[in-house]
């Protein structure tokens, strides 16, 4: 696939999904730039990269203000002077029933989950509209079909579908693509919190029977964000194991 020698910006990229997203893409010769809140996972993230023979950069930010998401733009630029490719990673939960959800609970959510994609987009996007090249891979999730316990995190990864789908529209005469990645459980630090119970239980609610792995899903980000994905644009690509064909 072709990513070798574009400069690729991974938000959320310290380690879990993101970070299996920059290593696929440095693995096909990008030049990555990865971000996080917490310095020391991201130093250590990129010590990694390095250490693989990557050329990488990053930038300690909180994409979820407009501040952190033009500092981590500005800052890939500094490093390798421009953007070509932007995967919108950055994501949290924080899970309860919608009669004991907080008002912070909801805003937490949104803003990490959905405004940052927003933010960090707008922020690329004149780059690529520059230049009259882009790819914009949004990581959505199998949640957005609804989950009980999840108002707010499906809320936010339906919002990624339709901002998207939106984006595609918007930046299409640029030839800029957008398009959303949709995985369902993946086998990261998050899900490895849970209770052992819960992850069996999770578990036996995949078609497939497993688990995914954050390499299946970055690989599914590194065709989108090819030079050969240049005629799809506006698409939602699941990698849920079949977790998304019925209710579940």
């Amino acid at each position: 696939m072709g990513v070798a020698g574009r400069v690729a910006v991974v938000t959320g990229s310290g380690q879990g999904i993101g970070l299996g997203i920059a290593r696929r893409l440095a693995a096909g010769g990008a030049k990555v730039v990865l971000n996080d809140v917490d310095e020391e996972r991201l130093a250590k993230a990129v010590d990694a990269l390095v250490a693989d023979g990557a050329e990488a950069s990053s930038v300690a930010a909180d994409v979820s203000s407009g501040e952190g998401a033009r500092s981590l733009i500005e800052g890939a630029v500094s490093a390798f002077g421009t953007v070509d490719i932007l995967v919108n990673n950055a994501g949290i939960a924080r899970d309860k029933w919608l009669v004991k959800m907080s008002e912070a609970d909801w805003d937490q959510v949104m803003n990490v989950n959905l405004k940052s994609q927003f933010l960090c987009t707008q922020a690329a996007a004149v780059l690529m509209m520059e230049k009259h090249h882009g790819r914009i891979v949004n990581i959505a999730s199998r949640a957005w079909l609804g989950g009980a316990g999840q108002a707010n995190y499906s809320a936010s990864k339906g919002g990624v579908v339709s901002f998207t789908r939106t984006c595609a529209l918007e930046l299409a005469k640029y030839q800029i693509t957008a398009n959303a990645v949709a995985p369902a459980l993946v086998d990261t630090p998050l899900f490895r919190g849970l209770e052992e119970e819960v992850q069996e239980r999770l578990v036996a609610t995949i078609p497939v029977g497993r688990i995914g792995g954050p390499e299946e899903v970055a690989s599914a980000v590194a065709f989108f964000a090819a030079d050969e994905a240049w005629y799809m644009t506006g698409q939602l690509l699941y990698v849920c194991g079949g977790r998304s064909i019925g209710a579940s």
